[in-house]
């Protein structure tokens, strides 16, 4: 993983430039180490997203962002940024779109200048929206995100459990599935969608077929938001599936130790045992780079009417 010696020719200077596509970022204090215990600097961050920028640019592209910022490295203060300051420059595309009594003015992530650009601004890690500019209102992913109800193996070994049950209901529904570490605790189930429905009728879905889970395994699962009333079970958590919510991005770096990596993943390696939420790090998932399992997946946008009647014949049916 780097970049290109010709681009490296700047390395003990205060700044470096990268040039890519018909833009240069130049990248300030390139030297800054963002990740202190691991040695890991702003150039560290920027060549990384450079090398995945094939993977990652395809996932970002079109959607709002949320910019998690930590100019200080990762021990400081994060900035968790919406709006873009006036000083980014005019190549990076911009989305204005309504919030509550006003209106944000989001980054758009459409090309490999721009991720290297928010880089060198020590945005470690891009949270996207679920739905694109074009149609704020209407999703093209759902997501389940599956944290651990409990810290060590066990925890984890409940995500995986709670994963392949839930890629099952999704199967018997008709809907595929897109599975990913999350670089922090847990993994995200995510469906892609057609951009049909709207984000109140794609809650509804996702907290029903939530619901049906927990109806089957109430031992083990719930959808009880209040951690004192979910009895040590996993919680099946629904809530990102709303308007201007965000959820990290595929290949994503996590403002952690060892600078672990969102990662995407195949429903087989659910049965590793070795598979954590953290597994790959910025330093070790360019082995994943070249063979990313969405590549192989059908990943075109489902409709959720028929779904949503099968989802109700099933819920009938258990109950």
């Amino acid at each position: 993983m780097g970049l290109p010696e010709s681009d490296m020719s700047e390395k003990r200077t205060d700044a470096r430039n990268v040039r890519t596509g018909s833009h240069t970022v130049r990248v300030s204090r390139p030297e800054k180490e963002l990740f202190p215990d691991d040695g890991i600097t702003k150039w560290d961050l920027v060549a990384y997203y450079r090398s995945v920028s094939r993977r990652i640019i395809p996932q970002l592209r079109g959607r709002p962002l949320m910019m998690e910022r930590h100019p200080d490295g990762i021990g400081g203060k994060p900035l968790m940024q919406k709006n873009a300051p006036d000083y980014f420059p005019d190549w990076v595309r911009r989305a204005v779109l309504p919030k509550e009594g006003g209106e944000v003015t989001h980054v758009v992530c459409d090309d490999t200048a721009t991720l290297l650009y928010l880089a060198d601004q020590a945005c470690v890690t891009p949270h996207r929206w679920l739905s694109r500019a074009d149609r704020p209102d209407h999703p093209d992913r759902l997501v389940f995100d599956l944290d651990p109800p409990s810290s060590g193996e066990s925890g984890f070994e409940e995500v995986r459990w709670t994963a392949r049950r839930c890629c099952g209901l999704l199967g018997e529904l008709g809907l595929p599935e897109l599975l990913m570490t999350t670089g922090s605790r847990g993994l995200h189930v995510i469906v892609p969608l057609d951009r049909r429905a709207d984000f109140d009728t794609v809650r509804a879905f996702a907290r029903d077929a939530a619901d049906l889970l927990a109806a089957r395994h109430p031992d083990r699962l719930t959808t009880e938001p209040r951690k004192a009333k979910r009895g040590g079970r996993l919680y099946l958590d629904t809530q990102r599936n709303a308007y201007a919510q965000t959820a990290v991005s595929p290949y994503g770096v996590r403002a952690r130790p060892g600078a672990p990596v969102a990662t995407p993943i195949d429903a087989r390696e659910l049965d590793d045992p070795e598979l954590r939420a953290d597994r790959w790090t910025l330093r070790t998932v360019g082995e994943r780079i070249a063979d990313d399992p969405w590549a192989r997946t059908d990943t075109r946008g489902r409709s959720l009417r028929g779904p949503r009647e099968r989802l109700k014949r099933l819920a009938a049916g258990d109950g």
